[in-house]
Formats: structure tokens, C-alpha cells, sequence
């Protein structure tokens, strides 16, 4: 079985290289949208790229807390769509051997900046509060390629974890079955660092809500700054929602239709390198290449891509955030993608390490085993694994 698994990473692997041989001619770059684009798309990709980067105030329904004033302000490395170094704040604690995001607090994530003076109130930002046992770090995650995340059906990600549960046990993954707030129906968690949200178009909703603090049709409440809805009907009467929907879909269409990131050069160092990230299991939870489903869009209809993510959760161990959202757990943490990974300056979901081989050195829980197998390699494979990580 170990050795079916492995032929099967292999073939996966080598059609994964082949495929960014292929495209390594063409001329990308980061935050590009897809190339032959339909007119009608490339003008709704601009108009979400200018939504993105706009800058939004309280006559817009900012606030009354919320994290930054546009969401190109965090997502910005190496260009508009891309990661930052900024780290956010979620909290909880334990009650009665369960998890408690303090929502009455403000939980589970912090808006940490307020509007200031508004009606008879000042909005400042949040803290966290005393009575939080549990803090961590999230960072922000890039955003390229995820049109094609999107558009491979859930079953394919059920089918995954099944496959993993059978062939590799000890790193299989499993779904996060969320609610989306677009549909009203169960889907697979794809995004978000506890894959707790389901599609691009929730993602567009949650975000403007929790991270800028505005309203729209399918996220329709405003947060209560640390907990206290009063102040929401003393000082911030507007009618919900603040926006009509039109901004969320601009955000969608600006994720759908931005390109994954551009490969780095093939050497033969980072060919050997990816044999060697096969060989020590890292593949088992990055898996190299995913296929999308049927797309009236040509750019995301059966199209081949290398994410070096299978978008499952994992018991990670000690490496977890202590945070729960929908059926992840604690120690559960969503398989980051790797691609773009050569432009990224801090790794892992806190960002609290600056090179590849630190967040390897990091990892434990189902990614234990991989790690241990990196620290018995020799300096010549080392370094061809993380040539090929940089090379991503």
C-alpha cells in the first residue's frame, strides 16, 4: 500500500512539473488576471482590482471597528491580491471542556480600530479581554489562483480525504462542512486557515463585514464592538445593510478571475529538491496538482493546476491555534497552499517564522513525521528542497 501510495504521488508529481514546464515561456506576473480573458470578464477583474483597492470611510458604512480601510491594504505582497505581514488577533477560552469565542467580548477575532467619534459614542479598538485563556496570531493569506480553488467541486475534496483515509492514515485530512451564507446550504471549506469558509463569494461577504466592518445582504449585522450590541442602537442607527451587494460581488470577480502565481525557474536543483519533498511525505498533505470541474469560464473550466495544497484540515498538534471555527478543532489547521511561496517574508498562520526551513522546523501533530525525515537529510538535499520551495 505504502508503495502504491507513493507511485501514485510520483505520477501526480510529474505531471504537476511537466504542466509548469509547458507554461514557463509565458510571460505572468503576480496579481495578473487570467490570460484570454472575454472582454466582459477582464472589465468585471478591473472593476473588483478597483473595489479592492478603494479606500472606504464611515459614509460608506466602515466601521463602527474593523481592521483597515481597504482589503489591498493587507493584501498587498508582492501585489494587489497577494499576502502581508500583518497578523491579526483571535481569542477564546475553554468552558466546561469546550470552546468559547467570548462572542458577548467581541470574540473570536478582533476589529483592533475604531470610527472615533460617532453619535454619542467613541469607537476605539478592540482588546483582548481578561477572561480570554486561549490568543493566537492569523496571518493574511494570498489570494492567487483561488477562482481555481473554487471551481473544483466539493466532491472532489470529499473523494481526497477518502483516498487519503485509505492509502496514508497517519496525514489523512478531512472536510470542514460550513454553512454558505450565499447558498443556505452545507459545502467544503476551502478558505480561511480552518477552511471554515466555502466559497469566494462567502469569503467576499465575511471579509467586508469582519474586517472592515460593512454590512451587505448576506452578512447583514454589524459587530458588536467588544460585545456591546447597545452601542450599535445608540450610536450607529444606519439601516442595514450598508452595502447592496454590489461591492461583494466586485470582490468576487476580482478573486475569480485573478491568476494563480507565476513558477520560478526549473533548475535541475529544484527538480531534485521535489523528489525529495515527495520522498519525506510532504506531498501527502501539499498535494501538487488539483483539476477543476466543468466552467462556462474557458480560464477555469478543466483546467490542470499546482496549488501544493489538498485544502484539508490536519491535526497539526502543538502547531495549532487553540482556535475553533464550524468542525475544525483546536489543533486542527487547514493544508496551506505552497505556490507563491518564494515572494512570501514570514511562514505559517501567525507568521511567526522567516524562512521555509523554520516552518518546517515548526511542524508537528500529522506533519511530524515529514518534519523528522527534513532534519535526516543531508546538506545536499536539504538545500534542493528548499530551492524548490522557493522555487514555487
Amino acid at each position: 500500500m505504502k508503495n502504491k501510495a507513493c507511485a501514485m504521488g510520483i505520477t501526480v508529481a510529474l505531471v504537476g512539473l511537466l504542466a509548469w514546464k509547458a507554461a514557463a515561456d509565458i510571460p505572468a506576473f503576480f496579481g495578473d488576471p487570467f490570460s484570454g480573458l472575454a472582454t466582459a470578464l477582464l472589465d468585471r477583474f478591473n472593476a473588483g482590482k478597483d473595489e479592492f483597492e478603494e479606500e472606504d470611510g464611515v459614509d460608506e458604512g466602515l466601521g463602527p471597528v474593523f481592521n483597515d480601510t481597504s482589503c489591498a491594504a493587507c493584501h498587498l505582497n508582492p501585489s494587489t491580491g497577494g499576502d502581508s505581514d500583518v497578523v491579526e488577533t483571535r481569542f477564546g477560552t475553554i468552558t466546561d471542556n469546550h470552546f468559547d469565542p467570548l462572542a458577548q467580548l467581541g470574540g473570536s477575532l478582533i476589529q483592533s480600530q475604531g470610527v472615533g467619534p460617532l453619535g454619542s459614542c467613541n469607537f476605539g479598538g478592540e482588546s483582548v479581554p481578561a477572561e480570554a485563556t486561549i490568543v493566537a496570531g492569523r496571518k493574511t493569506t494570498p489570494l492567487f489562483g483561488l477562482g481555481l480553488v473554487d471551481a473544483v467541486p466539493d466532491k472532489v475534496y470529499q473523494l481526497l480525504a477518502t483516498l487519503q483515509r485509505n492509502v496514508s492514515p497517519s496525514t489523512a485530512g478531512r472536510v470542514n462542512i460550513v454553512q454558505d451564507a450565499t447558498t443556505g446550504r452545507p459545502a467544503v471549506g476551502k478558505f480561511g486557515w480552518k477552511a471554515q469558509v466555502p466559497s469566494l463569494a462567502h469569503f467576499s461577504g465575511d471579509a467586508y463585514l469582519n474586517e472592515m466592518g460593512i454590512t451587505s445582504p448576506f452578512f447583514p449585522n454589524e459587530n458588536c464592538p467588544q460585545g456591546d450590541c447597545a452601542l450599535i442602537t445608540t450610536c450607529d442607527p444606519a439601516t442595514e445593510p450598508d452595502n447592496d451587494g454590489t461591492a461583494v460581488q466586485a470582490f468576487t470577480d476580482f478573486m475569480t478571475f485573478l491568476a494563480p502565481p507565476p513558477r520560478g525557474p526549473i533548475t535541475r536543483q529544484v527538480l531534485a529538491g521535489e523528489r525529495v519533498f515527495l520522498r519525506i511525505g510532504c506531498a501527502n498533505c501539499h498535494l501538487p496538482t488539483f483539476v477543476t470541474g466543468p466552467n462556462p469560464v474557458r480560464a477555469l473550466n478543466k483546467v490542470t493546476f499546482h496549488p501544493y495544497s489538498d485544502f484539508l484540515l490536519h491535526d497539526m498538534g502543538e502547531l495549532g491555534d487553540g482556535i475553533e471555527q464550524s468542525n475544525a478543532k483546536g489543533r486542527d489547521m487547514r493544508t496551506a497552499p505552497l505556490w507563491g511561496l518564494r515572494v512570501r517574508n514570514t511562514f505559517l498562520h501567525d507568521g511567526s517564522q522567516g524562512t521555509p526551513e523554520g516552518a518546517i522546523l515548526a511542524h508537528a501533530g500529522q506533519g511530524l513525521a515529514s518534519r523528522n525525515r527534513f532534519n535526516t537529510l543531508g546538506a545536499t538535499e536539504a538545500a534542493a528542497l528548499i530551492e524548490f520551495l522557493r522555487s514555487l
